[in-house]
């Protein structure tokens, strides 16, 4: 779906159709990764290691045959931490 979207020749060659192209690219953009951002946004204003942390693990769900394997156990991990953290609030 993706693909398509950023492929897909909808607009002419004037300044007005570039400049919708450009909103609508943008707008799919923070739809799409808008948590990522925001992880990005609040790690970079504490420290340039997270940045550098998050851009390496989404190097490696890009690039390494195995990447989808790395997102669902980053999930589980993540899931799996963030119940334990609710579970240590509660007692």
């Amino acid at each position: 779906m993706a693909q398509k979207f950023l492929t897909a020749r909808r607009y002419g060659g004037t300044a007005r159709s570039s400049l919708l192209l450009g909103l609508r690219h943008g707008g799919y953009c923070v739809g799409c990764c808008w948590a990522l951002m925001a992880l990005l946004f609040v790690g970079g204003v504490m420290n340039v290691l997270w940045i550098a942390a998050i851009a390496i693990f989404v190097l490696l769900e890009k690039v390494v045959p195995v990447g989808p394997l790395i997102s669902r156990m980053a999930g589980i991990g993540f899931v799996a931490t963030g119940g334990w953290m609710l579970l240590q609030s509660v007692t």
